[in-house]
């Protein structure tokens, strides 16, 4: 679909270069050109060739070239019926991240796993504000609106990570709700597909699993351990390559620092400041959050 969009900015870029070089050279030639007496009648003559080939000939002809191009790209860009239905994938976006749900129940948030090679459709919309869902290297965009689905048909050609962005201004930390679409080969796909949807993991022991069932809990899901539907899900977050939607690299450690500093890391995000928990109680439900991955 990027394919799509680009041969066409490249065609409408050399027609635009086309005329803008005819219309230069005739300027120039105007310009330096010796003056010639003419007659009322061959002045009338020469107006109504300019009028007849720079007023409707010319645009007409422009209007037929990008139609010819435009519409058959266009078409290839839109959800159309297909001889085999293609993957349906619901991506709803939020003040700031974006949660992701697969056929089966599986449910992920800031990271679009999809096959390579084969069409995908994106249901797409928003559960505050008005957010746009934007793949770069994979084309398309579309607004995501409040209380509205639609639907963007992607394709990846080969397996890859593509960055993806919120691509209409949604509030203080719209910079940060970037997305990462992971195209896999078939097989890994389905693997992938097959392994989450088998995920199920035990809370932390102690201390640190009382709180995460008290307070995390209740906002966020992790399989086999808490239902919280307000919040990302958590089920994968060992395995994203970033946390707070782009905000920070998901390196070792990183969980830590987050929880820790969050609010200054992302300020105005949902989630609540973590100042009468014991630092260590924090390091251990990070410790194992790095652990939840396929």
């Amino acid at each position: 679909m990027a394919r799509e969009v680009t041969l066409l900015w490249w065609a409408m870029l050399g027609f635009a270069s086309l005329v803008l070089l005819g219309v230069t050279a005739l300027w120039l030639y105007a310009m330096h050109r010796a003056p010639r007496e003419t007659s009322a009648e061959q002045a009338r003559r020469i107006n109504r060739r300019w009028i007849v080939g720079g007023g409707l000939l010319l645009p007409g002809l422009s209007i037929l070239l990008l139609l010819a191009f435009g519409i058959p790209a266009g078409h290839r860009l839109l959800p159309l019926p297909l001889a085999e239905p293609p993957l349906r994938i619901e991506v709803t976006g939020h003040q700031w991240w974006w949660e992701v749900r697969y056929p089966d129940g599986v449910v992920t948030a800031n990271q679009l796993h999809i096959p390579a090679g084969r069409p995908v459709d994106l249901a797409v919309s928003s559960a505050d504000v008005i957010h746009s869902f934007w793949v770069p290297r994979l084309g398309g965009k579309l607004d995501m609106i409040p209380g509205r689905r639609h639907v963007l048909r992607l394709q990846a050609d080969r397996p890859g990570t593509y960055r993806g962005q919120c691509a209409e201004f949604c509030g203080s930390q719209h910079a940060h709700m970037a997305i990462d679409v992971v195209a896999h080969d078939e097989p890994a796909f389905q693997a992938w597909m097959a392994a989450r949807r088998e995920l199920r993991f035990s809370p932390p022991p102690g201390e640190a699993g009382a709180v995460f069932e008290q307070r995390c809990g209740r906002c966020h899901r992790v399989a086999g351990v808490s239902e919280g539907g307000r919040a990302p899900d958590l089920t994968d977050v060992g395995s994203r390559p970033s946390l707070g939607a782009g905000t920070l690299d998901n390196r070792p450690g990183a969980l830590r620092r987050w929880l820790r500093e969050h609010q200054r890391l992302k300020p105005g995000n949902g989630m609540p400041a973590h100042d009468d928990v014991t630092p260590e109680t924090l390091d251990r439900i990070a410790d194992w959050l790095e652990t939840l991955a396929p």
